[in-house]
This record gives structure tokens, sequence and C-alpha cells, in this order.
């Protein structure tokens, strides 16, 4: 499946002491590809839900915060629809030139795909301003070398 394919499911909303979590039913790195970690998007019964996914052995869950958990009017026990997406650029969403120099260089490549959505959209919004070619091939190679030694920005 493609990183950006919504995985939709029904589950029970899960509580552990004041750990409020739903599980996911499948592995995403096998969904979504190995990555250090899974910053997703989507919905639980209708309201929009966003998170970096937790692990707890081999299983998979989203936490829900109190805030989240008031204003959805979702509780421990429900029975609720789930639909996550991974968030922000993905390999298949990305130009050509960006997904060419990623693969060249794994460690940048993985260090991206670990990055929250508001890091890896910083490094695009740069690289589609670039008015000249050259400017943006610059560009490119800085994002790659910064990602290689595992900084998040400039």
């Amino acid at each position: 499946m493609a990183a950006g394919d919504f995985q939709t499911y029904s589950t029970v909303v899960q509580k552990e002491g004041a750990f409020v979590f739903v599980a996911l039913p499948f592995s995403p790195r096998e969904v979504w590809g190995p990555r250090p970690r899974f910053h997703v998007t989507g919905t639980i019964n209708g309201c929009t839900v966003r998170g970096c996914l937790g692990v707890f052995g081999s299983e998979h869950f989203l936490r829900l915060g109190a805030a989240w958990l008031r204003d959805s009017g979702v509780a421990p026990g429900d029975s609720v629809s789930v639909s996550l997406a991974l968030e922000g650029p993905q390999e298949g969403t990305m130009p050509p030139d960006v997904t060419r120099a990623l693969a060249k260089n794994k460690a940048a490549k993985t260090f991206f795909d670990g990055l929250p959505t508001f890091y890896r959209k910083n490094f695009m919004r740069s690289i589609e301003s670039a008015k000249r070619p050259e400017t943006r091939a610059r560009r490119i190679a800085e994002m790659i070398d910064l990602l290689a030694a595992g900084k998040r920005e400039k």
C-alpha cells in the first residue's frame, strides 16, 4: 500500500491507568514501510485526530489525550470507527528529484521518514519556493546533508 493510504477499522477505546488509546490491528511497518516513528492523521468516529503512534512490544497504538476525549465525546469502552494515514509529505507525493535524492542516501531518508510533519513540510516549502533550477538543486543537496547529519532544520 502507498504511504498516504488510509487504514480504516473498528475497535474499542482502551484504558490502562490514566492512559487512553486505540490499538492498531495492523503493523504500520508492513503497511507504510519501516521508519523510526509514525506520525498519523485521520478520524475516530468522524472527529479529527493526529499524533505519533506508540509501540508496546510488537503492538502499535494511538494515545488519546484528555482534551481530545473531552471534545470528541469518546470514552474508554466505546466502540469506534478509526481511519488513519501517515501525515505530511510522503514519498509517493513528493517531486521525483527529491525522492531520488532521498533514495541515494539511506541515513537521510530514514531520518526524513521519522520527522514530524512540521519539519518535512518546511524542507519541502524551501525546495518548492526555489525559482531557478540550480537553486532548487542546491536546496535539495543541503536538505540531504542536514538530514544525513540528523538535523531537523538549518
